[in-house]
């Protein structure tokens, strides 16, 4: 007897098939640009790792530097969503202060129980002069639509009077990222050792300043 599957199963099958491949390239990808850097990383070792063939991996993917990208978009994912589901109107039953404070212990854990990001943020710091392309378009397409959202978050919030939302929206992203490098990327942690949640406090303390005046 000839099992012939309906329109409606083959179809299920194709779509799961896509993002089950999406995800072995993005993991393959993962396991090789942290093992071998981003300029040993080839199109090749990726294939091989993800175990799919290059046509393939090119039908997903048009190059190295998308993959990157990609791979970083899958592993900031839920500190994106976090970002980008604040509001921009004036929110009167949640503090902005614990707003911020759930944002920045999320994104501090996020990175302390990732590796993987750690290691990504080093080659794409690493790499940045010899490739310039890569570094512009982690900010235009990570960074800036995350930022952007923080601003019009800080600026909707009148009781913060915060004279300029999009230098405090740089304030707040800056002390995180300086601490996980001087803490986590620099190996600082026992020359200037300070506790997270200190960190976060002192930052909120800050920006939160000009609503208690």
């Amino acid at each position: 007897m000839v099992n012939r599957s309906t329109p409606s199963q083959s179809s299920n099958s194709s779509n799961k098939e896509k993002p089950d491949k999406a995800q072995a390239i993005l993991a393959g990808a993962l396991q090789v640009f942290t093992k071998h850097g981003y300029t040993a990383a080839s199109m090749d070792r990726i294939a091989s790792a993800a175990g799919v063939s290059k046509p393939t991996l090119y039908s997903y993917f048009q190059d190295k530097q998308g993959l990157f990208v990609a791979l970083i978009h899958q592993l900031t994912q839920n500190n994106s969503q976090l970002i980008l589901s604040l509001p921009t109107e004036p929110d009167l039953q949640t503090p902005p202060e614990q707003v911020l404070r759930q944002m920045a212990t999320a994104v501090l854990e996020e990175f302390a129980n990732n590796p993987a990001l750690l290691t990504l943020m080093r080659l794409i710091i690493g790499e940045s002069e010899r490739f310039p392309e890569l570094a512009q378009t982690h900010v235009r397409e990570i960074i800036k639509p995350l930022m952007e959202r923080l601003s019009l978050y800080l600026a909707s919030q009148p009781q913060l009077n915060l004279p300029d939302p999009v230098v405090a929206a740089r304030i707040f992203t800056g002390s995180l990222v300086h601490y996980l490098i001087v803490q986590n990327i620099m190996q600082g942690h026992d020359i200037l050792p300070l506790e997270r949640d200190r960190m976060v406090n002192g930052l909120i303390q800050l920006l939160t300043a000009g609503g208690a005046m």
